[in-house]
């Protein structure tokens, strides 16, 4: 299946994510660029919530853009298969190789507003980030690796501390607590 055809039957959970489901499908269909970061107005990224096998805990990182701690996350570049990508920046971010996708299946949609900022010596411009976030899971015991170029630290957290450490206030109130909740929910089906 494609991207797009993910995307159009994705099943929103809320009114943010129904809003941004809509928004992407409509820049899909009018951008052809929207998969590489060439475009700077918006382009796709994908995520991995990462959990414990118990779902009680999640792995962030300390981004040195943003920050503050956050998911798992980075840019399509080219490649379609988002699935891929959310593991790949799981692995390149965090030094886990063990991770499975608790399910192949789009976990979550957002859009997400990046401020202009310094990257390697050159000024991005502010764009938006159309995210996928996909559930993966991993061991809490395998060995974390900081990725320099990227984080200043790794570490799991309870669900209720993540919302704790995070300094963004908007990813704590539309993005991690839906993602909490939705763990919660679906620890059943899993």
């Amino acid at each position: 299946m494609s991207l797009f055809t993910d995307i159009k039957n994705y099943p929103p959970a809320n009114e943010q994510e129904a809003r941004d489901k809509e928004q992407m499908l409509f820049y899909m269909e009018h951008n052809i660029d929207y998969l590489s970061r060439e475009n700077q107005t918006a382009h796709f990224t994908a995520s991995a919530w990462t959990i414990n096998k118990e779902c009680t805990k999640t792995l962030m990182v300390y981004h040195n853009i943003y920050h503050s701690w956050s998911w798992i996350g980075g840019h399509a570049d080219g490649e379609e298969n988002l699935r891929l990508v959310a593991m790949r920046e799981l692995q390149e971010e965090t030094g886990v190789k063990n991770a499975l996708l608790v399910n192949p299946e789009i976990f979550s949609l957002e859009l997400l507003t990046v401020n202009g900022h310094i990257r390697k010596g050159i000024y991005v411009p502010g764009h938006l980030h159309m995210n996928v976030t996909y559930l993966a899971e991993a061991d809490e015991n395998e060995t974390l690796t900081v990725n320099e170029a990227e984080n200043q630290a790794v570490k799991w957290w309870t669900f209720e501390d993540a919302l704790k450490v995070s300094e963004e206030p908007w990813f704590v109130e539309w993005i991690y607590k839906k993602l909490i909740a939705k763990c919660r929910q679906k620890t059943v089906t899993y």
